[in-house]
């Protein structure tokens, strides 16, 4: 018992909480919708809008509407020193003051002639001077307008009377009271929705939340994929609660005479926009067709020569002086060129292309670009440069600047290139195009790349032997080629040595490091047989005997020699 009382206590406080939260919303739409009636009223007694939905004041020059009591009764003419918003508003102001006087009847409207215009005259009193400007806007007769038009201001006239009435004014307020037991109904409804709503799709998609979890991979989780469809739901529940606020003012100005200009004024809030927009739309439909069929011919375009490239570089397509490694870049140059006369061509097409907010984001973007993209422009075009030189490929072995290796990939912007210890550089195309450029690969597949080392040998041993002996070591060295033939230079005569060099040709530029460093084994090896000193580093003075290393001291530990069961010496080839 004591527990069920204390369920009862819980619902019950539940139940004021929620009265409480719905009265302060009500509370808040009504406040809202008093501020957006006592705004609206305040703008509408400052003077209805005569100019066209788009604001031109060239509009307002030739035609504004004559509104009596929030009505429009028709439209007059104007001049650039006399506006027809001005005169619009002079003969409102007559109008009124007519309906307001008592012994004003509508049979005293009588209609005069006079030179080029017709009169409305009430007694000596002219209210109005319908000139042939006034006709040309309804294209009709003057005098046929006159007629309509007295005929609409006795209306105006008989209107603006019987709404100051006592029993038109309190059917007025008895059909606001209603409207406005109608809102508050429409709350208590769209308050009771939105729980209803929420709760109903809670239990009905709750077990699937998990499933939806595990589908997402972990990156939608089901706490936050709930929040945003119930923030969905509020948002569509404050839409409602809006439009209902709104149709409630509007419904509650247009009942009065007095309010009628700021029900006409949130009206024309919400449907110039509109209106404006719609326009717009039916007016850009040429340019969008227009900029459709451009977009589908580009595409196709675009599609042809990407098919025709990729056949020229994969081989199916040969085409006489094209090297297959243009195609890919010769795609994208043809890409960029396409699509960007397509921009040009498609500009003027656009919607609002010709407005001037257009054109200054335009000279915005383009001065941006122009100021950041300076460094980036001069890189790709030094990428291209690069390609179509056939500077290198990738996989070659090359020299750039003072870095050695081989290229693995050349982008727009940057090459990169690996070096022999596996260091990855990434060098400004500009900076490659500015530089140096070394290609070791290129040599080797033509004629072979020459490998080339210098060493020095004292005067006192014979040239004839030292060429021997270095023509030796390039023959026991693995890769260096026999044809054509290794040979020696004498590249001078210094003051204690000779300085030979050798050079031979190999046909794998990548392996240069390893070739280098077994030539130079062998060449060691080769003098210390025959007992040559080479003589480096420099001496001060002639020693007494040789310095070179003996025979039976070259596989000294923990050199591996021919004692266990290693070969006496590594001649053989191969990267380290």
């Amino acid at each position: 018992m004591e527990g069920t009382n204390v369920m009862h206590e819980s619902m019950r406080r539940g139940a004021a909480r929620a009265l409480r939260r719905t009265r302060c919303r009500l509370i808040a739409a009504w406040a809202a919708a008093l501020f957006l009636g006592a705004a609206a009223t305040a703008y509408a007694q400052a003077g209805p809008a005569a100019t066209s939905p788009t604001g031109n004041a060239t509009d307002s020059l030739r035609a504004a509407p004559v509104t009596v009591d929030g009505r429009d009764l028709f439209r007059v003419a104007g001049l650039t020193l006399y506006p027809a918003e001005k005169r619009a508003r002079e003969i409102s102001e007559r109008i009124g003051k007519l309906a307001e006087d008592p012994g004003f009847s509508v049979e005293q409207l009588r209609l005069r002639e006079v030179e080029d215009a017709t009169e409305f005259v009430v007694g000596e009193n002219r209210v109005l001077a319908l000139v042939d400007a006034d006709a040309q806007l309804e294209g009709l007769p003057r005098k046929v307008l006159a007629v309509a038009y007295a005929k609409q201001i006795g209306d105006a006239v008989r209107a603006h009377r019987e709404e100051r009435t006592a029993a038109y004014l309190t059917r007025s307020g008895l059909y606001t009271a209603a409207m406005t037991a109608i809102l508050v109904l429409a709350l208590w409804a769209l308050r009771w929705s939105l729980a209803y709503t929420t709760n109903t799709l809670r239990a009905r998609f709750q077990p699937r939340l998990a499933d939806i979890q595990s589908k997402s991979f972990g990156m939608l989780g089901a706490d936050q994929f709930w929040r945003v469809v119930e923030r969905g739901i509020r948002g569509l529940w404050w839409l409602a609660l809006v439009i209902a606020a709104y149709a409630y003012v509007d419904f509650a100005l247009s009942r009065f005479p007095w309010t009628r200009h700021a029900s006409r004024w949130l009206l024309n809030l919400v449907l110039d926009p509109l209106r404006i927009m719609g326009q717009a739309v039916a007016e850009s439909i040429p340019g969008l067709a227009f900029i459709a069929i451009l977009f589908i011919i580009v595409r196709y375009l675009l599609l042809w020569l990407h098919l025709v490239l990729v056949g020229i570089g994969s081989g199916t397509i040969r085409v006489a002086g094209f090297e297959r490694e243009w195609a890919v870049p010769t795609y994208q140059l043809l890409r960029f060129g396409l699509i960007a006369f397509a921009v040009v061509m498609a500009y003027p097409y656009i919607p609002g292309s010709g407005s001037d907010a257009f054109k200054g984001i335009s000279v915005f973007v383009g001065v941006l670009f122009s100021i950041g993209s300076s460094t980036m422009l001069g890189n790709v075009l030094a990428g291209y440069t690069l390609v179509y030189q056939k500077a290198f490929r990738v996989g070659d072995r090359v020299m750039i600047g003072e870095y050695v290796g081989d290229i693995t990939l050349v982008k727009q912007q940057v090459t990169l290139l690996r070096t022999v210890h596996s260091e990855e550089v990434v060098i400004p195309n500009a900076t490659v195009l500015g530089s140096k450029i070394v290609n070791y690969s290129a040599m080797a597949r033509a004629d072979g790349v020459i490998l080339y080392t210098s060493v020095t040998i004292g005067y006192d041993t014979p040239w004839r032997q030292v060429d021997a002996m270095l023509l030796a070591a390039a023959e026991r060295t693995p890769g260096l080629l026999t044809d054509p033939k290794p040979f020696v230079l004498k590249r001078g005569l210094e003051d204690f040595y000779v300085k030979y060099e050798l050079n031979a040709y190999s046909r794998d530029a990548s392996t240069m490091l390893q070739q280098y460093s077994m030539l130079h084994q062998n060449i060691i090896d080769e003098f210390n047989e025959h007992g040559v000193q080479i003589m480096s580093p420099h001496f001060m003075a002639q020693p007494d005997q040789a310095v070179l290393v003996p025979k039976e001291s070259w596989f000294v530990a923990p050199a591996r020699g021919a004692t266990d069961g290693a070969p006496p010496r590594e001649t053989g080839g191969g990267k380290p």
